[in-house]
Protein backbone atom coordinates (compact mmCIF):
# COMPACT_ATOMS: atom_id res chain seq x y z
CA UNK A 1 0.00 0.00 0.00
CA UNK A 2 1.29 3.55 -1.35
CA UNK A 3 1.91 5.12 1.79
CA UNK A 4 -0.06 8.29 2.37
CA UNK A 5 2.14 11.79 2.01
CA UNK A 6 0.72 15.41 2.57
CA UNK A 7 2.60 18.53 1.72
CA UNK A 8 1.90 22.33 3.58
CA UNK A 9 3.94 25.26 1.07
CA UNK A 10 2.78 28.33 2.08
CA UNK A 11 4.96 31.40 -0.12
CA UNK A 12 7.20 33.53 2.62
CA UNK A 13 5.69 36.67 1.66
CA UNK A 14 4.00 37.45 5.44
CA UNK A 15 2.38 35.86 8.49
CA UNK A 16 0.87 32.63 8.41
CA UNK A 17 -2.72 32.85 7.98
CA UNK A 18 -5.59 31.40 9.31
CA UNK A 19 -6.38 30.33 6.47
CA UNK A 20 -3.16 28.70 5.61
CA UNK A 21 -2.86 27.30 9.28
CA UNK A 22 -6.39 25.26 8.21
CA UNK A 23 -4.81 23.97 5.51
CA UNK A 24 -1.64 22.78 7.27
CA UNK A 25 -3.80 21.42 9.92
CA UNK A 26 -5.63 19.37 7.37
CA UNK A 27 -2.67 18.31 5.98
CA UNK A 28 -1.15 17.10 9.14
CA UNK A 29 -4.15 15.44 10.41
CA UNK A 30 -4.57 13.36 7.19
CA UNK A 31 -1.00 12.32 7.25
CA UNK A 32 -1.47 11.57 10.95
CA UNK A 33 -4.64 9.69 10.33
CA UNK A 34 -3.32 7.37 7.69
CA UNK A 35 -0.10 6.49 9.16
CA UNK A 36 1.92 9.28 6.87
CA UNK A 37 4.25 11.88 6.66
CA UNK A 38 3.68 15.29 6.54
CA UNK A 39 5.84 17.67 4.47
CA UNK A 40 6.62 21.13 4.65
CA UNK A 41 7.81 22.93 1.88
CA UNK A 42 8.89 26.98 1.61
CA UNK A 43 7.57 28.14 -1.56
CA UNK A 44 10.28 31.35 -2.21
CA UNK A 45 10.54 31.64 -5.83
CA UNK A 46 9.01 35.04 -5.64
CA UNK A 47 12.24 36.66 -5.03
CA UNK A 48 11.18 40.28 -4.70
CA UNK A 49 8.38 39.77 -2.01
CA UNK A 50 10.13 36.20 -0.25
CA UNK A 51 11.50 37.35 3.36
CA UNK A 52 13.74 35.84 5.22
CA UNK A 53 11.51 36.80 8.28
CA UNK A 54 8.14 35.57 7.06
CA UNK A 55 10.09 32.29 6.96
CA UNK A 56 10.47 32.48 10.46
CA UNK A 57 6.83 33.80 11.22
CA UNK A 58 6.24 30.80 9.35
CA UNK A 59 7.78 28.10 11.35
CA UNK A 60 7.02 30.00 14.46
CA UNK A 61 3.49 29.57 14.34
CA UNK A 62 3.40 25.82 13.06
CA UNK A 63 5.84 25.31 15.75
CA UNK A 64 2.93 27.40 18.41
CA UNK A 65 0.40 25.11 16.91
CA UNK A 66 2.28 21.94 17.39
CA UNK A 67 2.26 20.66 13.72
CA UNK A 68 5.60 18.97 13.85
CA UNK A 69 6.45 18.24 9.99
CA UNK A 70 8.27 14.80 9.23
CA UNK A 71 10.56 16.34 6.56
CA UNK A 72 11.44 19.76 5.88
CA UNK A 73 11.92 22.63 5.24
CA UNK A 74 12.20 22.26 1.74
CA UNK A 75 13.32 25.73 -0.05
CA UNK A 76 12.60 25.73 -3.67
CA UNK A 77 15.31 28.76 -4.09
CA UNK A 78 17.21 25.63 -3.44
CA UNK A 79 16.19 23.65 -6.58
CA UNK A 80 16.60 25.98 -9.32
CA UNK A 81 19.34 23.67 -11.42
CA UNK A 82 16.41 20.63 -11.04
CA UNK A 83 13.38 23.07 -12.06
CA UNK A 84 16.17 23.66 -15.41
CA UNK A 85 16.59 20.57 -16.10
CA UNK A 86 12.98 19.59 -15.86
CA UNK A 87 12.26 22.69 -18.24
CA UNK A 88 15.11 21.22 -20.78
CA UNK A 89 14.01 18.02 -20.90
CA UNK A 90 10.56 19.63 -21.77
CA UNK A 91 12.01 21.73 -24.30
CA UNK A 92 14.16 18.51 -25.79
CA UNK A 93 10.72 16.58 -26.45
CA UNK A 94 9.25 19.39 -28.30
CA UNK A 95 6.38 19.28 -24.82
CA UNK A 96 8.03 22.97 -24.13
CA UNK A 97 8.91 26.32 -26.55
CA UNK A 98 9.95 29.55 -26.17
CA UNK A 99 7.88 32.31 -26.73
CA UNK A 100 9.09 36.24 -27.41
CA UNK A 101 6.16 37.68 -27.45
CA UNK A 102 5.86 41.39 -26.17
CA UNK A 103 3.89 42.55 -22.90
CA UNK A 104 2.06 44.94 -25.13
CA UNK A 105 1.26 42.38 -27.95
CA UNK A 106 -0.14 39.69 -24.91
CA UNK A 107 -2.19 42.95 -23.72
CA UNK A 108 -3.83 43.73 -26.73
CA UNK A 109 -4.70 40.17 -27.41
CA UNK A 110 -5.98 40.23 -23.65
CA UNK A 111 -8.30 43.43 -24.51
CA UNK A 112 -9.31 41.48 -28.01
CA UNK A 113 -10.50 38.65 -26.27
CA UNK A 114 -12.29 40.32 -23.72
CA UNK A 115 -13.87 42.79 -25.89
CA UNK A 116 -15.25 39.55 -27.93
CA UNK A 117 -16.45 38.08 -24.49
CA UNK A 118 -14.02 35.20 -24.52
CA UNK A 119 -11.92 33.82 -22.10
CA UNK A 120 -8.25 36.18 -22.18
CA UNK A 121 -5.53 33.33 -22.78
CA UNK A 122 -2.77 32.89 -24.79
CA UNK A 123 -2.69 32.29 -28.49
CA UNK A 124 -0.20 30.08 -29.16
CA UNK A 125 1.43 32.66 -31.60
CA UNK A 126 5.04 31.52 -31.21
CA UNK A 127 4.07 27.60 -31.11
CA UNK A 128 5.89 26.49 -34.50
CA UNK A 129 7.92 30.03 -34.68
CA UNK A 130 11.16 28.70 -33.31
CA UNK A 131 12.63 31.60 -31.90
CA UNK A 132 16.05 31.84 -31.27
CA UNK A 133 17.45 30.89 -27.61
CA UNK A 134 19.35 34.31 -27.88
CA UNK A 135 16.46 36.43 -27.79
CA UNK A 136 14.88 37.90 -25.12
CA UNK A 137 12.22 35.02 -23.82
CA UNK A 138 9.94 33.04 -22.01
CA UNK A 139 9.47 29.04 -21.98
CA UNK A 140 5.67 28.03 -21.92
CA UNK A 141 4.24 24.29 -21.72
CA UNK A 142 3.04 23.38 -24.92
CA UNK A 143 -0.45 22.34 -23.45
CA UNK A 144 -2.77 19.55 -25.34
CA UNK A 145 -5.50 21.28 -27.06
CA UNK A 146 -7.96 18.59 -27.62
CA UNK A 147 -9.98 16.79 -25.60
CA UNK A 148 -10.76 17.82 -21.84
CA UNK A 149 -8.68 17.07 -18.12
CA UNK A 150 -11.02 15.31 -15.58
CA UNK A 151 -10.40 16.68 -11.96
CA UNK A 152 -11.43 13.64 -9.80
CA UNK A 153 -11.51 15.92 -6.31
CA UNK A 154 -12.16 14.62 -2.92
CA UNK A 155 -13.87 17.82 -2.14
CA UNK A 156 -15.25 19.27 -4.91
CA UNK A 157 -15.95 15.97 -6.84
CA UNK A 158 -15.17 15.49 -10.36
CA UNK A 159 -14.59 18.67 -12.25
CA UNK A 160 -13.83 18.30 -16.20
CA UNK A 161 -11.55 21.35 -18.14
CA UNK A 162 -11.70 21.49 -21.74
CA UNK A 163 -8.47 22.12 -22.76
CA UNK A 164 -9.50 24.29 -25.29
CA UNK A 165 -9.33 26.93 -22.26
CA UNK A 166 -6.17 26.29 -20.95
CA UNK A 167 -3.57 28.51 -22.63
CA UNK A 168 -0.02 27.49 -22.70
CA UNK A 169 1.14 28.66 -19.42
CA UNK A 170 4.52 30.15 -19.23
CA UNK A 171 7.18 27.80 -16.69
CA UNK A 172 9.69 30.40 -17.00
CA UNK A 173 10.20 33.55 -16.85
CA UNK A 174 12.23 35.72 -19.15
CA UNK A 175 15.12 36.51 -15.68
CA UNK A 176 15.20 32.63 -16.02
CA UNK A 177 13.63 32.12 -12.84
CA UNK A 178 10.96 29.28 -13.22
CA UNK A 179 6.93 29.90 -12.05
CA UNK A 180 4.72 28.49 -9.56
CA UNK A 181 3.06 25.70 -11.86
CA UNK A 182 6.42 24.56 -12.85
CA UNK A 183 8.05 24.27 -9.26
CA UNK A 184 5.10 22.56 -7.39
CA UNK A 185 4.72 20.21 -10.02
CA UNK A 186 8.50 18.84 -9.86
CA UNK A 187 8.48 19.12 -5.79
CA UNK A 188 5.24 17.13 -5.30
CA UNK A 189 6.33 14.53 -8.05
CA UNK A 190 10.45 14.23 -6.40
CA UNK A 191 8.70 14.63 -2.87
CA UNK A 192 6.24 11.48 -3.50
CA UNK A 193 3.46 13.48 -2.79
CA UNK A 194 0.10 11.57 -2.68
CA UNK A 195 -2.56 13.84 -1.85
CA UNK A 196 -2.63 17.97 -2.56
CA UNK A 197 -4.65 19.18 0.31
CA UNK A 198 -4.67 23.17 -0.43
CA UNK A 199 -7.28 26.20 -1.24
CA UNK A 200 -10.26 25.96 -3.27
CA UNK A 201 -8.18 29.29 -5.03
CA UNK A 202 -5.80 26.81 -6.61
CA UNK A 203 -8.31 24.30 -8.16
CA UNK A 204 -8.18 26.54 -11.69
CA UNK A 205 -4.37 25.79 -11.75
CA UNK A 206 -4.77 21.66 -11.06
CA UNK A 207 -5.41 20.64 -15.00
CA UNK A 208 -2.45 22.68 -15.26
CA UNK A 209 -0.15 21.06 -13.19
CA UNK A 210 -1.69 17.31 -14.39
CA UNK A 211 -0.51 18.18 -17.58
CA UNK A 212 3.04 18.69 -16.72
CA UNK A 213 2.69 15.82 -14.45
CA UNK A 214 1.23 13.61 -17.33
CA UNK A 215 4.04 15.29 -19.61
CA UNK A 216 6.94 14.37 -17.36
CA UNK A 217 5.03 10.79 -16.93
CA UNK A 218 4.26 11.06 -14.00
CA UNK A 219 0.31 9.66 -12.08
CA UNK A 220 -0.59 12.86 -10.23
CA UNK A 221 -1.28 12.76 -6.47
CA UNK A 222 -5.02 12.85 -4.97
CA UNK A 223 -6.18 16.43 -4.80
CA UNK A 224 -8.68 17.79 -2.20
CA UNK A 225 -9.41 21.62 -2.59
CA UNK A 226 -10.55 23.22 0.63
CA UNK A 227 -13.40 25.78 0.57
CA UNK A 228 -12.26 29.55 1.43
CA UNK A 229 -12.89 31.12 5.00
CA UNK A 230 -14.97 34.25 5.14
CA UNK A 231 -15.22 37.09 7.59
CA UNK A 232 -18.81 37.72 9.31
CA UNK A 233 -19.83 39.84 6.31
CA UNK A 234 -19.64 37.19 4.22
CA UNK A 235 -15.92 38.44 1.88
CA UNK A 236 -12.74 37.08 2.13
CA UNK A 237 -11.26 36.95 5.50
CA UNK A 238 -8.81 39.60 5.65
CA UNK A 239 -7.13 42.43 8.10
CA UNK A 240 -10.25 44.48 8.37
CA UNK A 241 -12.40 41.32 9.98
CA UNK A 242 -9.67 41.39 13.09
CA UNK A 243 -7.05 39.62 13.46
CA UNK A 244 -5.81 36.83 10.74
CA UNK A 245 -2.28 36.28 11.63
CA UNK A 246 -1.65 32.96 13.68
CA UNK A 247 1.13 34.90 16.01
CA UNK A 248 -1.19 37.52 16.45
CA UNK A 249 -3.78 35.06 18.23
CA UNK A 250 -0.62 33.72 20.37
CA UNK A 251 0.22 37.16 21.38
CA UNK A 252 -3.59 37.85 22.21
CA UNK A 253 -3.80 35.03 24.48
CA UNK A 254 -5.59 32.46 22.76
CA UNK A 255 -4.00 28.92 23.69
CA UNK A 256 -2.95 26.59 20.58
CA UNK A 257 -5.61 23.88 20.91
CA UNK A 258 -8.54 26.10 21.02
CA UNK A 259 -7.16 27.81 17.61
CA UNK A 260 -6.75 24.62 16.13
CA UNK A 261 -9.96 22.99 17.37
CA UNK A 262 -12.02 26.26 16.07
CA UNK A 263 -9.23 25.81 12.62
CA UNK A 264 -10.85 21.79 12.02
CA UNK A 265 -14.78 22.78 12.68
CA UNK A 266 -14.48 25.34 9.92
CA UNK A 267 -15.48 23.20 7.13
CA UNK A 268 -15.59 19.97 8.53
CA UNK A 269 -17.59 18.45 11.57
CA UNK A 270 -18.60 15.22 13.50
CA UNK A 271 -21.74 15.03 13.93
CA UNK A 272 -22.43 18.44 16.52
CA UNK A 273 -19.55 17.58 18.59
CA UNK A 274 -17.91 20.91 19.12
CA UNK A 275 -14.59 19.84 21.48
CA UNK A 276 -11.90 18.18 19.96
CA UNK A 277 -8.78 16.81 20.91
CA UNK A 278 -5.88 16.26 18.89
CA UNK A 279 -6.21 12.69 19.43
CA UNK A 280 -10.11 12.80 18.14
CA UNK A 281 -9.28 15.07 15.61
CA UNK A 282 -6.40 12.56 14.31
CA UNK A 283 -9.05 9.58 14.73
CA UNK A 284 -12.22 11.34 13.39
CA UNK A 285 -10.98 13.28 10.35
CA UNK A 286 -11.09 12.68 7.20
CA UNK A 287 -10.79 14.77 3.93
CA UNK A 288 -13.89 13.84 1.86
CA UNK A 289 -16.46 14.95 4.92
CA UNK A 290 -15.05 18.98 4.16
CA UNK A 291 -17.80 20.59 2.79
CA UNK A 292 -17.97 22.40 -0.56
CA UNK A 293 -19.10 25.33 0.86
CA UNK A 294 -16.89 28.66 2.39
CA UNK A 295 -16.74 28.78 6.47
CA UNK A 296 -17.32 31.92 8.21
CA UNK A 297 -14.94 32.84 10.87
CA UNK A 298 -16.51 33.71 13.99
CA UNK A 299 -13.93 35.69 16.98
CA UNK A 300 -17.05 35.00 19.44
CA UNK A 301 -17.16 31.36 18.58
CA UNK A 302 -13.34 31.04 19.06
CA UNK A 303 -13.49 32.72 22.30
CA UNK A 304 -15.99 30.70 23.88
CA UNK A 305 -13.65 27.58 22.76
CA UNK A 306 -10.80 29.38 24.21
CA UNK A 307 -12.22 30.39 28.07
CA UNK A 308 -13.25 26.76 27.87
CA UNK A 309 -10.19 25.46 27.23
CA UNK A 310 -8.58 27.75 29.78
CA UNK A 311 -10.77 26.22 32.43
CA UNK A 312 -10.21 22.73 31.85
CA UNK A 313 -6.10 22.63 30.76
CA UNK A 314 -3.75 22.10 33.61
CA UNK A 315 -3.13 24.92 35.52
CA UNK A 316 0.65 24.34 34.84
CA UNK A 317 0.40 24.42 31.61
CA UNK A 318 -1.85 27.81 31.56
CA UNK A 319 0.49 29.11 33.74
CA UNK A 320 3.58 28.68 31.55
CA UNK A 321 1.57 30.28 28.70
CA UNK A 322 0.73 33.22 30.46
CA UNK A 323 3.93 33.82 31.55
CA UNK A 324 4.84 36.07 28.63
CA UNK A 325 1.71 37.78 29.06
CA UNK A 326 2.61 38.69 32.17
CA UNK A 327 5.81 39.75 31.38
CA UNK A 328 4.21 42.34 28.76
CA UNK A 329 2.91 43.84 31.51
CA UNK A 330 6.48 44.51 33.13
CA UNK A 331 5.34 41.49 35.48
CA UNK A 332 7.94 39.18 37.10
CA UNK A 333 5.90 36.08 38.01
CA UNK A 334 8.81 35.41 40.67
CA UNK A 335 8.32 38.80 42.76
CA UNK A 336 5.22 37.17 44.02
CA UNK A 337 2.87 34.34 44.22
CA UNK A 338 3.56 30.51 42.40
CA UNK A 339 1.72 31.79 38.68
CA UNK A 340 -0.15 28.26 38.69
CA UNK A 341 -1.82 29.44 42.19
CA UNK A 342 -2.41 32.73 40.26
CA UNK A 343 -4.14 30.68 37.17
CA UNK A 344 -6.61 28.34 39.90
CA UNK A 345 -8.18 31.00 41.09
CA UNK A 346 -8.25 32.93 37.53
CA UNK A 347 -9.53 30.37 35.48
CA UNK A 348 -13.29 30.23 35.52
CA UNK A 349 -12.93 34.23 34.92
CA UNK A 350 -10.78 34.79 31.84
CA UNK A 351 -11.21 34.15 28.34
CA UNK A 352 -8.07 34.76 27.17
CA UNK A 353 -4.10 34.70 28.28
CA UNK A 354 -3.75 38.71 27.94
CA UNK A 355 -7.34 38.98 30.26
CA UNK A 356 -5.91 36.99 32.87
CA UNK A 357 -2.56 38.66 32.91
CA UNK A 358 -4.38 41.79 32.52
CA UNK A 359 -6.89 40.86 35.73
CA UNK A 360 -4.23 39.23 37.58
CA UNK A 361 -1.51 42.44 37.47
CA UNK A 362 -2.93 43.74 41.01
CA UNK A 363 -1.42 40.80 42.53
CA UNK A 364 2.32 41.68 41.48
CA UNK A 365 1.43 45.46 41.03
CA UNK A 366 0.63 48.42 43.41
CA UNK A 367 -2.33 50.28 41.18
CA UNK A 368 -2.37 54.31 40.26
CA UNK A 369 -6.31 54.29 40.93
CA UNK A 370 -9.38 52.51 41.65
CA UNK A 371 -12.10 51.76 39.31
CA UNK A 372 -14.47 54.48 39.52
CA UNK A 373 -17.48 53.18 39.60
CA UNK A 374 -16.21 50.09 42.22
CA UNK A 375 -14.61 52.82 44.36
CA UNK A 376 -18.07 55.37 44.31
CA UNK A 377 -19.73 52.35 45.44
CA UNK A 378 -18.01 50.66 48.09
CA UNK A 379 -15.52 52.93 49.69
CA UNK A 380 -17.54 55.07 51.07
CA UNK A 381 -17.54 56.66 55.04
CA UNK A 382 -20.28 54.02 55.87
CA UNK A 383 -17.46 51.41 55.19
CA UNK A 384 -14.58 53.08 57.30
CA UNK A 385 -15.33 51.66 60.19
CA UNK A 386 -14.89 47.72 58.64
CA UNK A 387 -12.01 48.34 56.67
CA UNK A 388 -10.20 49.83 59.97
CA UNK A 389 -11.53 46.72 61.96
CA UNK A 390 -10.12 44.24 58.80
CA UNK A 391 -6.74 46.17 58.79
CA UNK A 392 -6.53 45.69 62.64
CA UNK A 393 -7.15 41.79 62.46
CA UNK A 394 -5.73 41.49 59.12
CA UNK A 395 -2.16 42.72 60.76
CA UNK A 396 -2.32 40.40 63.51
CA UNK A 397 -3.73 37.22 61.41
CA UNK A 398 -1.61 33.77 61.80
CA UNK A 399 -1.43 31.73 59.57
CA UNK A 400 -1.79 33.57 56.26
CA UNK A 401 -3.74 31.40 54.14
CA UNK A 402 -7.21 31.36 52.63
CA UNK A 403 -8.99 29.34 55.86
CA UNK A 404 -7.69 31.56 58.35
CA UNK A 405 -8.67 34.63 55.79
CA UNK A 406 -11.87 33.61 55.26
CA UNK A 407 -12.92 33.25 59.05
CA UNK A 408 -11.38 36.74 59.45
CA UNK A 409 -13.50 38.30 56.81
CA UNK A 410 -16.64 36.34 58.87
CA UNK A 411 -15.49 37.20 62.07
CA UNK A 412 -15.76 40.77 61.71
CA UNK A 413 -18.89 40.82 59.59
CA UNK A 414 -20.41 38.99 62.71
CA UNK A 415 -18.69 41.56 64.95
CA UNK A 416 -20.08 44.44 63.38
CA UNK A 417 -23.51 42.81 62.22
CA UNK A 418 -22.85 43.00 58.66
CA UNK A 419 -23.52 40.92 55.76
CA UNK A 420 -20.41 39.18 54.71
CA UNK A 421 -20.62 41.72 51.42
CA UNK A 422 -20.57 44.65 53.25
CA UNK A 423 -16.91 43.77 54.43
CA UNK A 424 -15.36 41.72 51.79
CA UNK A 425 -16.48 44.59 49.24
CA UNK A 426 -14.86 47.58 50.33
CA UNK A 427 -11.89 45.49 50.95
CA UNK A 428 -11.35 44.17 47.89
CA UNK A 429 -11.64 47.12 45.91
CA UNK A 430 -9.23 48.52 48.48
CA UNK A 431 -6.85 45.56 47.63
CA UNK A 432 -7.47 44.86 43.58
CA UNK A 433 -8.92 48.75 42.65
CA UNK A 434 -11.86 47.20 41.22
CA UNK A 435 -15.15 45.32 42.27
CA UNK A 436 -14.50 41.75 40.74
CA UNK A 437 -11.86 39.24 41.63
CA UNK A 438 -11.60 35.18 43.31
CA UNK A 439 -13.26 34.82 46.08
CA UNK A 440 -12.17 37.29 49.12
CA UNK A 441 -9.64 34.59 50.72
CA UNK A 442 -7.76 33.88 47.78
CA UNK A 443 -7.26 37.25 47.02
CA UNK A 444 -6.02 38.68 49.89
CA UNK A 445 -4.20 35.49 50.42
CA UNK A 446 -2.58 35.75 46.77
CA UNK A 447 -1.90 39.44 47.36
CA UNK A 448 0.04 39.21 50.68
CA UNK A 449 0.04 40.26 54.01
CA UNK A 450 2.44 43.76 52.94
CA UNK A 451 0.38 44.66 50.33
CA UNK A 452 -2.88 43.61 51.50
CA UNK A 453 -2.16 45.98 54.68
CA UNK A 454 -0.68 49.08 52.61
CA UNK A 455 -3.68 48.82 50.29
CA UNK A 456 -6.38 49.02 53.11
CA UNK A 457 -4.26 51.94 55.05
CA UNK A 458 -4.58 53.72 50.97
CA UNK A 459 -8.01 52.80 51.07
CA UNK A 460 -8.66 54.04 54.35
CA UNK A 461 -7.06 57.19 53.75
CA UNK A 462 -9.20 57.68 50.27
CA UNK A 463 -12.29 57.75 52.56
CA UNK A 464 -11.26 59.80 55.00
CA UNK A 465 -10.20 62.69 51.92
CA UNK A 466 -13.60 62.15 50.20
CA UNK A 467 -14.60 63.19 54.04
CA UNK A 468 -13.04 66.26 54.41
CA UNK A 469 -13.79 67.10 51.12
CA UNK A 470 -17.34 66.72 51.49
Amino acid sequence: MTTVRTRFAPSPTGYLHVGGARTALFCWLYARKHGGQFVLRIEDTDLERSTPESVNAILEGMTWLGLEYDEGPFYQTARFERYDAVIEDLMARGLAYRCDCSRERIDALREEQMARREKPRYDGHCRERGVAADAPHVIRFRTPRDGSIVVHDLVQGRVAFPNSELDDLIIRRSDGSPTYNLTVVVDDMDMDITHVIRGDDHLNNTPRQMHILEALGHTPPRYAHVPMILGDDGSRLSKRHGAVSVVEYRDMGYLPEALLNYLVRLGWSHGDQEIFSLDEMIALFDIDAVNKSASRFDHEKLMWLNQHYIKDSDPARVAHLLSPHMGRLDIDPAEGPDLVEVVEAQQERARTLAEMAEISAFIYQDFDDYDEGSAKKHLRPVALGALERMRGVLAELTPWSTGALHDAVAGVSEELDLKMGKVAQPLRVAVTGRAASPGIDVTLYLVGRERTLARVDRAIAHIRRRQEAQ
